[in-house]
């Protein structure tokens, strides 16, 4: 089959071009992209040395499937989940899928698509192409294990679903799975972004009776209220790791600081700055994926303060998305706001321009 994609050449840039898919064998699965979220993981991966099949959200119709496929039919309607679990691996049998040690990109070590590529069932100008995460979803067909999808079971249109399978599924998850908020508690969370927006309905959701956004884009904070943040401040530029901020998030807080604290800004300089928010044993979580060297001033963690760094939400990808469908449904998770704009494939480098200016909450590539 002739299909449409976006392709990263490995240094920096993109085109549209055509590829071939190959029709799905034993495991796999036939997918027709419908729709397909924007992160900045996307813009990274233009970057990771080789050609790929760009995308890590997304949402489509299953088209085709493999002899060996059990739980899914032609017609299923799918959202594409990039952390694949194989069931069978130490780490999934503990029940952390989300690292599995044989598809996780990041236990697996291979950034780009985990321990498989399916590189027999992509082509680009005759020759194998991988995909990003496996599943490579800035694609109008994708080809995917069986593993790699969950059944959509719910009334709800292909652009939300498609944003379930990462920033959704990581700022609800790092609340519920990682941090498992309590009822009652008081809540910060630093940047109110897409993933911070999620973060904020992970804890409204948990019960939490205070939750605080931090940002210094005043129009953020106004989506923040609406998401389910209580109280908000407008933060300095200038303020360093948020130290004066944090004086104010203490003031709401009885003086002792928050239960839990998010962060969800990517910067690398306030991966400590959740520390400085939290009360003695407090929770600090780090959201964004932060990878790069920073220092931690110790007496940030006085007293018995516990910091997590959780990837994916800890997804498990068939028990959590049903359980974000069903709050869909109910509506209590909202997404379809969430989306500020859509774009054609064509249109990606100006999506990938707004979403670097913060223009959106959240960008969503459709195909007619």
């Amino acid at each position: 089959m002739i299909a449409k994609a976006a392709i990263a050449d490995g240094n920096g840039n993109f085109s549209i071009e055509e590829i071939l898919v190959a029709d799905p064998k034993n495991d796999e699965v036939l997918v027709e992209i419908k729709a397909a979220g924007i992160c900045h993981t996307d813009w990274d991966s233009l970057s990771w040395g080789k050609p790929i099949i760009l995308g890590h959200e997304g949402a489509g119709v299953v088209l085709k499937i493999g002899e060996g496929v059990k739980n899914i039919k032609v017609g299923d309607k799918v959202i594409l989940n990039w952390a694949i679990p194989c069931g069978t691996c130490f780490q999934c049998q503990e029940g952390n899928q989300h690292i599995c040690e044989v598809n996780s990109p990041v236990t697996a070590g291979n950034k780009a698509n985990g321990g498989h590529a399916h590189l027999e069932g992509t082509l680009f100008k005759g020759k194998p192409i991988e995909r990003s995460f496996s599943i490579g979803t800035m694609s109008s067909h994708t080809l995917v294990r069986e593993a790699a999808v969950v059944k959509i079971h719910v009334d709800m249109p292909f652009s939300s679903a498609s944003i379930v399978s990462c920033g959704v599924m990581t700022g609800y998850g790092s609340v519920v799975n990682a941090a498992k908020v309590k009822a009652g508690s008081s809540v910060v969370v630093l940047g109110t972004g897409g993933v911070g927006l999620n973060v904020i309905q992970g804890a409204r959701i948990s019960g939490a009776n205070k939750i605080i956004g931090i940002d210094i884009n005043p129009q953020r904070l106004e989506m923040a209220v609406e998401y389910g943040a209580t109280h908000t401040i407008l933060a300095d530029k200038n303020d360093e790791g948020l130290l004066e901020a944090a004086k104010k998030v203490k003031e709401m807080t009885n003086g002792r600081g928050a239960d839990y604290a998010f962060e969800c800004t990517a910067i690398p300089s306030l991966g400590a700055a959740p520390l400085a928010m939290v009360r003695n044993a407090g929770l600090a979580c780090q959201v964004s994926g932060i990878e790069q060297e920073i220092t931690i001033d110790m007496n940030l963690f006085e007293w018995d303060k516990i910091y997590i760094n959780p990837l994916y939400g800890k997804c498990r990808p068939q028990i959590d998305m049903p359980i974000l469908q069903d709050l869909y449904a109910k509506g209590d998770l909202i997404l379809d706001k969430m989306i500020t704009r859509t774009y054609q494939l064509e249109d990606l480098a100006q999506a990938f321009d707004d979403m670097h200016h913060g223009r959106n909450a959240k960008g969503v590539i459709v195909f007619e």
